[in-house]
């Protein structure tokens, strides 16, 4: 896996940006999704796994009782996908990690968190368009016939109604890219997507390592290069107040905005 080590705020935008130029369409349509990380030694374990115990059956009680309690009418339908998607978005422990198709909003959760800023960050691309040529035929199938390079919900509530339908779609682990319903603005100002893996067991970092292609990409932002990309940012008013709208995004936009520098 290719790992860049940028020097400042112009490499890091050559570097998000490298690859986006699409022949087909002769526009700059970038094929990658987006995931900052305020420490770069982290890896990519979801929230379910940290729980520790029996991921798989976890994950139904953790569904089941959030659906049990949750407000009525709280997901759009009653696909478990829709449950999925909402249970993600409000923080229950799943199998889904949080991307974004904008490196921009990537480099915000990568350098948004002061008390990391002794520490790398960095920022992970995924190729998913690649990654979705290795989707079982069912889901290929969908995404050809929709002219889609990402699944929807609805998508793949019809291949597959529940987690465990979609685990029989293919003997072998496999990756997928999901756009997740318009729940609030929150999810459309961080123009947001979710990346799952078939087994609850497996790991998306590990599953990219052993299929040893180009598929990923890490771009490390060095600890000392954070207040330059961070300041950057602000100024493109890339912050907390407009990517969580609401008092709680302004509230940590401010309280970031006027920390001393050291």
């Amino acid at each position: 896996m290719q790992e860049i080590r940028i020097s400042g705020w112009e490499e890091l935008n050559r570097e998000l940006y490298e690859g986006s130029w699409n022949r087909d369409l002769h526009r700059f349509r970038a094929n990658f999704a987006y995931r900052g990380m305020a420490d770069a030694g982290e890896d990519l374990t979801t929230t379910l796994m940290r729980l520790g115990g029996n991921y798989r059956e976890l994950e139904l009680h953790l569904l089941r009782n959030f659906k049990k309690y949750a407000a009525q009418g709280a997901a759009f339908g009653d696909s478990e996908w829709n449950w999925l998607a909402l249970a993600q978005h409000h923080g229950l422990p799943t199998r889904l990690l949080d991307w974004t198709y904008s490196p921009l909003v990537a480099a915000h959760f990568a350098t948004a968190a002061l008390d990391c800023f002794d520490r790398d960050g960095v920022i992970w691309m995924v190729d998913y368009v690649a990654v979705h040529a290795l989707l079982p035929p069912k889901l290929k199938r969908i995404l050809s016939r929709e002219r889609s390079n990402a699944l929807t919900v609805e998508m793949l509530a019809e291949a597959a109604p529940s987690l465990r339908g979609m685990e029989k779609l293919s003997k072998k682990d496999f990756v997928l890219f999901l756009e997740p319903p318009s729940l609030d603005a929150r999810i459309v100002n961080q123009f947001a997507m979710f990346s799952m893996i078939s087994s609850p067991e497996a790991r998306l970092d590990k599953w990219l390592l052993h299929h040893k292609s180009k598929l990923a990409r890490r771009i490390i932002i060095p600890a000392e290069r954070k207040w330059e990309i961070r300041d950057k940012l602000d100024q493109a008013n890339i912050t907390e107040r407009v990517l969580l709208p609401g008092l709680d995004g302004l509230a940590r936009w401010l309280k970031r905005h006027y920390t001393p520098r050291g």
